[in-house]
């Protein structure tokens, strides 16, 4: 009986990781499956701050303009309209922070999970 070790090829090579199934390939196989994930995670999140910003500065003034001259329920519009704006900066900072630590790291495209991927298996990245 062959030895079915021996058909297998666990070595990396241009194709990425072989073996069972293909690890390293661009878009498929785990790698592939959580990068996708991990970036579709990112993108909904960024679009459900962009979302509740919206829904808290329109709330915000039209209980503003609701108030009708009561200095709490105006106070506390203002307070809506200032927390969506202060979350959504905070969002966008988050970001930017993430990228800048990737540049100081060497890394450019550090929210591409698939090209630190690539760049872990010894590729390289557009």
């Amino acid at each position: 009986m062959k030895n079915l070790l021996s058909q297998v090829n666990l070595f990396p090579n241009a194709n990425g990781l072989q073996g069972i199934g293909k690890l390293g390939s661009p878009g498929s196989g785990a790698v592939g499956v959580f990068s996708n994930f991990i970036s579709g995670v990112i993108g909904v999140m960024t679009i459900v701050a962009i979302i509740w910003t919206v829904f808290n500065i329109i709330t915000g003034a039209i209980s503003i303009i609701s108030s009708g001259g009561d200095k709490q329920a105006l106070e506390n519009a203002r307070k809506k309209i200032t927390t969506g704006i202060i979350g959504f900066v905070i969002v966008l900072v988050a970001l930017l922070v993430i990228e800048l630590i990737g540049y100081f790291l060497g890394l450019k495209n550090i929210l591409n999970i698939q090209c630190l991927f690539n760049l872990i298996s010894g590729g390289t990245c557009p």
